[in-house]
């Protein structure tokens, strides 16, 4: 039986050594590191900018409220906050509270005819977001995908 370890193998992935190898706890698994991969990875990071930013945009996708407006918008293309609102089966002002967030975020642009407020999502990302996340959990829903999984 082998233990469980978020170690990785001391053995070469890419052809050539680890350049540093450390014991491991329990000495039958060395640890090793291979510095040339770990600083090539680290290079092509996102900015700390970037990672603030992209939380911002999962985090308002988490609220299944601003999600299912994000849907809603998906399919209509441009809505007033009251059809919105109906849609959603939220009051309308949480509907207009999560608009106005989504909106400072850029996830979606309102258009104005005198007192109606008309939204619509900002770009074309959010369909594919949607569309990549929708295909996600169908992969791993899907029993025939069980146990296919591409972790490295």
């Amino acid at each position: 039986m082998t233990p469980r370890t978020a170690e990785c193998a001391p053995a070469p992935l890419n052809g050539h050594s680890p350049t540093r190898v450390a014991a491991h706890p329990d000495a039958r698994f060395p640890t090793a590191v291979d510095a040339r991969q770990v600083q090539s990875i680290r290079r092509a990071l996102p900015t700390e900018q970037t990672v603030q930013e992209l939380t911002q945009v999962f985090a308002l996708l988490a609220d299944p409220g601003r999600l299912r407006l994000t849907a809603a918008l998906l399919q209509a293309g441009e809505m007033c906050v009251r059809d919105l609102a109906a849609v959603t089966g939220q009051s309308t002002s949480a509907t207009s509270h999560a608009l106005r967030l989504l909106r400072m975020h850029h996830v979606v642009q309102v258009r104005r005819t005198g007192r109606l407020a008309h939204y619509r999502l900002a770009d074309s990302h959010m369909r594919m977001l949607f569309d990549l996340a929708i295909t996600h959990i169908g992969h791993v829903t899907d029993p025939h995908h069980q146990g296919e999984r591409n972790d490295g």
